[in-house]
């Protein structure tokens, strides 16, 4: 992806995350402040915060970093619709040439995104945030996520192991996603039924600060 600089949209579903978000705000904005600093990325490079119907002041907060941050927009959603509707609502309302999708809660490591990037660039068009291992879950997450896998593969469902929601896709991607007439997506299960060129990218899933 030589020539002009992508612009880049980073998609964060918000649930309850009063606590969580001001720290939030600091890493991811951080991040994309240095790869537009860094010229990785455009800079009408944006951060959208979805916000999936939160019963705390998740909201107040979002429209409080918009006012701050040029990069920093916001979609409220009329009530708690789900986490992987509000990830589509997020990609589907804005213009980009890359999307990333990130949980808010920061246990996915978010500079992993540098070498999304760099993935992107040497063609791909799906990039999947990949976990190393499962060492700080619980016992039953732990195996109960191995269950979970396993049922899938039974059911013919080709999904990418240790892959949650952190990706990265082109616009082409996302465009192509659209065309499915699902309306309850589980997105997980649809990426590699997009096709096009993809890869992983490895790293290690951190605790919930808050």
């Amino acid at each position: 992806m030589g020539g002009k600089l992508q612009k880049l949209l980073i998609v964060v579903p918000c649930y309850n995350e009063e606590e969580v978000f001001p720290q939030t705000v600091k890493v991811i904005g951080t991040l994309l402040d240095d790869l537009i600093a860094a010229k990785k990325v455009s800079s009408k490079s944006r951060i959208c915060f979805v916000n999936d119907g939160s019963k705390d002041r998740t909201w107040e907060l979002i429209k409080k970093a918009a006012r701050k941050n040029k990069r920093i927009a916001g979609i409220s959603l009329s009530r708690n619709f789900g986490h992987q509707k509000a990830i589509i609502a997020g990609m589907y309302d804005s213009d980009a040439d890359l999307y990333v999708t990130i949980d808010a809660d920061l246990q996915d490591d978010c500079s992993a995104i540098r070498e999304m990037l760099e993935k992107a660039g040497e063609g791909c068009e799906i990039v999947y945030g990949v976990r190393d291992s499962r060492d700080t879950d619980t016992w039953f997450k732990k195996y109960s996520a191995l269950a979970f896998y396993k049922l899938m593969r039974l059911l013919g469902v080709n999904i990418v192991y240790n892959h949650a929601d952190f990706r990265m896709m082109t616009r082409r991607a996302v465009d192509t996603l659209k065309q499915f007439p699902e309306r309850n997506l589980f997105l997980r299960a649809m990426m590699p039924l997009v096709g096009f060129k993809s890869d992983k990218v490895y790293y290690d899933r951190k605790a919930r600060p808050a």
